[in-house]
């Protein structure tokens, strides 16, 4: 257990390293912006330099851009998501402060396509296990609540955004540019981690109680239980039934591995849901 989490936080930290490796040493000096919070952070931060002659670091920014996501996030999304983030964030602003911002190319493409690459491995991993890099998916997610349209949906507006304000506020070309980075992120994460939403989850097990309560230990969803029979040992089992979100994934994984390792798990990805999908 101390171990998995161990791991677990090393992800997040080795995620936060290579969001910083990827703003600092290839967007920033090069006035291209990188996606979510991290890229508002770095927006503020080059107004602020450049129109108010205010230096604030990319880093103060996003650590303050997420103070109240994170409180939003710890009641309406769950404390383990929200608290993996944290420290995602807060890793985030410690290298982004402490390493050089330095041009390692003075070719804006380059820069864009690269700090794309590096952003979306970081990004990428720390989804995969559980964590996001700021407070923009939060956000998304409980968009997504109230509206019930794809997080993918308004991750996309609220990266628009900001495309938007870099090609108003500096050139249209920071902004193509800008549009070419948050390309090349999105489709690195997608080959990382898994591009669906949500997740239909099925595991035949002899401990269909004990599996359940663990699971609504860390979050709440509606779990369904199938009677199922094994063909060759003709051993009475079931199967339980759940839909998850993509971000809970990572904790379902280590709960069946602590209750049942025997127990046989299928995940498939799931394009839509009707019905009940949380109870809050």
């Amino acid at each position: 257990m101390f171990m998995m989490e161990a791991k677990r936080i090393f992800i997040v930290i080795i995620g936060a390293f290579l969001l910083a490796v990827s703003l600092n040493f290839f967007l920033i000096t090069a006035n291209v912006y990188a996606s979510g919070f991290a890229g508002a952070a770095q927006l503020l931060s080059s107004v602020f330099q450049d129109f108010l002659g205010m230096h604030i670091g990319t880093g103060i920014f996003l650590f303050i851009l997420n103070i109240p996501v994170f409180i939003l996030g710890w009641f309406k999304v769950g404390k383990g998501f929200t608290i993996y983030s944290g420290i995602s964030v807060l890793f985030s602003t410690i290298f982004l402060e402490v390493m050089p911002v330095i041009a390692l190319s003075e070719d804006i493409m380059l820069n864009a396509v690269f700090g794309g690459v590096i952003a979306g491995a970081g990004i990428g991993i720390s989804l995969k296990i559980g964590a996001s890099t700021g407070g923009m998916d939060i956000i998304a997610m409980l968009l997504s609540r109230v509206n019930d349209k794809p997080v993918g949906t308004y991750l996309m507006a609220l990266n628009g955004i900001i495309i938007l304000l870099a090609g108003v506020l500096y050139s249209p070309e920071n902004a193509l540019y800008t549009l070419i980075a948050l390309y090349v992120t999105t489709r690195v994460i997608d080959m990382i981690h898994t591009r669906h939403v949500k997740l239909t989850v099925m595991i035949v097990t002899q401990k269909p109680e004990e599996l359940q309560e663990a699971i609504h230990s860390r979050f709440i969803r509606g779990i369904t239980f199938l009677p199922a029979q094994g063909a060759y040992t003709k051993i009475e089992k079931k199967m339980v039934y759940l839909v998850l979100s993509r971000y809970e994934l990572y904790d379902v994984e280590k709960i069946i591995k602590e209750v049942d390792p025997d127990a046989f798990t299928n995940v498939v990805e799931t394009t839509a849901v009707y019905g009940y999908f949380r109870k809050d």
